[in-house]
């Protein structure tokens, strides 16, 4: 029986075994131990990552496609010891299982959410390893794909579908852009007319307010000169309309008519001056 010692790192548990019999798991520290009557086993705490080579799976629409990921994993400190005492090599076992994993998950996508929603596939795959690996005591933290790679015709074909689309999209953009040009033009003219309109609408009330005002004044013109016209006829005397009738039988002899019509109303307009002349006789007639 020889003593001999063992150090255990922060990140390790040390799984005792005397004479084949799992005693327990040692902490971090300095470890005292038989030889040979102790055996040991270390466990690595920390988290591990695996790559899964790449493998061509068939989707559920039959498409040929390559894939390859990787799996983080770690040890539950709680039961590390079954990663000793349930499996004999943790990590060929989590590559096997990854492998048929992912041809089953596969298997029942179609081609485009294979390539659309990765996200979506991890979390399934990360899932579906956690249930299985749990009883060896391992933990499977994360699945990430790395790289998916369809078959050159298909990827041929997706080729020629994208620029089909784009070609969609671009023909999809153009008419969307006349459209709303046209719409933009129709609207444009649409407010072009509601302002003529609306212009010519207030330059009639405009006119419509001038002549309304023009003949108003041209009334108040008309009915001030009628009052002074009224005015100044108050003032004149019979002499003086029979002076302007006079004067009016001069300028008629002197045109070369020979006939003349006279109203009524002359006759009476010419008495006043007939009896100042038969006044003026008898004053010079008597002695």
């Amino acid at each position: 029986m020889v003593p001999y010692l063992v150090v255990v790192h922060q990140y390790q548990r040390l799984a005792i075994f005397w004479l084949g019999k799992f005693r327990g798991l040692e902490n971090p520290g300095l470890k005292v131990l038989l030889w040979p009557f102790h055996t040991t086993a270390r466990i690595d705490l920390r988290e591990d990552v695996i790559s899964i080579p790449r493998q061509t799976n068939i989707t559920r629409d039959n498409a040929p496609i390559d894939i390859d990921f990787l799996v983080y994993l770690r040890v539950i400190e709680s039961k590390a010891e079954k990663s000793v005492l349930e499996i004999v090599e943790y990590r060929s076992a989590v590559v096997g299982i990854a492998t048929t994993t992912l041809r089953a998950v596969i298997g029942d996508i179609v081609l485009d959410e294979v390539l659309s929603q990765r996200e979506k596939i991890n979390e399934v795959l990360r899932s579906k390893l956690d249930e299985i690996t749990v009883r060896w005591g391992i933990k499977v933290t994360q699945v990430e794909i790395r790289e998916v790679e369809p078959a050159r015709d298909i990827q041929d074909a997706m080729n020629r579908q994208m620029s089909a689309e784009r070609l969609r999209r671009a023909v999809v953009t153009e008419a969307e852009g006349t459209r709303t040009a046209a719409i933009t033009v129709a609207e444009g003219e649409k407010q072009s007319a509601i302002l003529k309109a609306e212009g010519g609408r207030q330059a009639e009330i405009l006119q419509a307010e001038g002549d309304q005002q023009a003949a108003v004044l041209r009334a108040e013109g008309f009915s001030t000169a009628l009052d002074k016209i009224n005015s100044v006829a108050r003032t004149v005397d019979i002499n003086t309309l029979s002076l302007q009738y006079f004067d009016t039988l001069k300028d008629l002899g002197s045109t070369p008519s020979t006939k003349f019509i006279f109203p009524m109303e002359f006759t009476n307009l010419l008495k006043p001056f007939m009896d100042g002349i038969k006044r003026t006789n008898k004053n010079d007639l008597s002695p």
